[in-house]
């Protein structure tokens, strides 16, 4: 069984067709424009295949795993099929297991309740919040923001060489950077994981989206990632890797669906046995829609071919770098310096803007959408701005007013649905924001800088 989808015939050169890139936005001033949509690293636009064929689907909708009519069968078909689509598109071994659930941060935390007992995790201060905070009830070593790819390497196998290495031991390294959009070097950390007995997880929430990812050729033993950020936004993610600690564990939600057979017990209560397949971890009705867009962007994804997706979205990064580079004022964040590989995601400082207040005024000035904050990546901000552990700060909601100094940063990130004249805009706007300053006030509310009524 199967349901229609939609062609999709793509230029090699043009962006891949994605959801709201002809919808316009006011501007303070007056008028409107058609919106600049650059905060993929936040949420990506959902591709326009993506959504057609949920469409196309959409009237089929029935029970997954728990009805004998067509439509739940269909249902139940398409949900597989998509686990098997995604698993593909993750490069994963015959014997790994695809769990979907709701997000990244979902992913993790599942990982973190399948831990082994007295299980020690390493895992850098440069992560993401989803990726950094799942482990607090392990034995965590947190490690200082490496400076280069090789130190990275370096420091994980100092405090791997430290470890116990009777008891087990995981690894947790991000594939590219939310804040700086700059690749790590997994392959090698992988390796320096497994030469000290430990397993690692990759968190691909940033580089499925700009990357091939490839378990076997990484070799690492999980995988994460979230579907809004691989134009399929519809509140699913996955986990994907070896089963044996995924089958060990008590299952991440207890419910239907995980169960094999529920039994009473003599003394009155119930006995479970639970499922060892990937329904383990996945009990309710599943996100039959969220999987199988996750399915329906891979295969876009797949289809556009990735050198193509990579080489173009490499010219609008070094479009945006070099326009940056020009304007004196603006500091452009990085950990690996100016000649590290990095993804569409770009963070910087303006001298003399508070960063709350520059961002306002992409966005009324210009609409532009950007994001500003400390990136829920609250350690790595701190880092890359030099900033003491206890200065204010706050994740999108700096306290400062307009012209105060803040704790906080700003981030333009693009991707597969971004046009050149997006980046352009942006490239021009930054530069006129720097020179003549924002063309409306700004006043703080609720913790946010937003335009001032006239």
């Amino acid at each position: 069984m199967s349901v229609s989808t939609v062609a999709s015939a793509q230029s090699v050169c043009a962006p891949l067709p994605v959801l709201g890139r002809d919808v316009t936005v006011p501007l303070v001033t007056g008028g409107e424009v058609t919106y600049a949509a650059l905060d993929y690293a936040a949420s990506a636009p959902a591709l326009q295949r993506v959504w057609d064929d949920v469409a196309a689907y959409a009237p089929y909708y029935g029970s997954v795993h728990r009805g004998a009519g067509y439509l739940s069968q269909l249902s139940t078909d398409l949900f597989e099929n998509a686990r098997r689509t995604v698993a593909e598109f993750l490069d994963c071994r015959p014997d790994d297991q695809l769990v979907f659930t709701r997000s990244t941060t979902d992913s993790l935390n599942l990982l973190a309740r399948a831990l082994p007992a007295d299980c020690q995790v390493f895992v850098f201060e440069t992560e993401h919040h989803a990726s950094l905070l799942p482990w607090q009830d392990a034995r965590v070593t947190y490690l200082n923001a490496p400076r280069t790819p090789r130190q990275a390497v370096e420091t994980l196998e100092r405090a791997l060489a430290d470890r116990d290495p009777y008891g087990p031991a995981l690894v947790c390294v991000t594939g590219a950077s939310n804040v700086t959009g700059e690749l790590w070097p997994v392959r090698e950390l992988a390796a320096a994981a497994h030469a000290h007995g430990a397993r690692i997880v990759l968190d691909a929430a940033q580089l499925a989206p700009h990357h091939p990812v490839s378990v076997r050729d990484l070799d690492v033993d999980w995988v994460a990632f979230s579907g809004h950020k691989l134009y399929a936004p519809f509140g699913s993610g996955v986990l994907a890797g070896r089963a044996d600690w995924l089958q060990a564990a008590e299952p991440y939600l207890a419910g239907g669906g995980a169960s094999r057979k529920v039994t009473r017990r003599e003394d009155g209560g119930v006995a479970v046995e639970w499922h060892e397949s990937a329904a383990r971890h996945e009990a309710g009705s599943p996100n039959v829609i969220g999987a199988y867009s996750i399915a329906s962007a891979c295969k876009a994804l797949t289809e556009a071919g990735f050198d193509t997706l990579v080489t173009r979205e490499q010219h609008l990064v070094e479009k945006v770098r070099a326009g940056l580079a020009e304007i004196p004022e603006v500091r452009v964040l990085s950990l690996f310096g100016d000649d590290a590989p990095r993804v569409g995601v770009i963070s910087f400082v303006v001298d003399g803007w508070n960063s709350s207040h520059f961002a306002a005024a992409l966005s009324a000035d210009y609409g532009i959408g950007v994001r500003d904050g400390l990136f829920c990546a609250h350690p790595l901000v701190r880092t890359l701005l030099g900033s003491d552990p206890q200065t204010q700060g706050e994740c999108g909601a700096p306290e400062a007013a307009p012209g105060e100094k803040s704790l906080n940063a700003i981030r333009v990130s693009f991707g597969a649905g971004t046009p050149d004249e997006h980046v352009e805009r942006f490239v021009t706007a930054v530069r006129e924001l720097v020179t003549d300053g924002a063309k409306w006030s700004y006043r703080t509310e609720d913790g946010r800088c937003v335009p001032a009524v006239s």
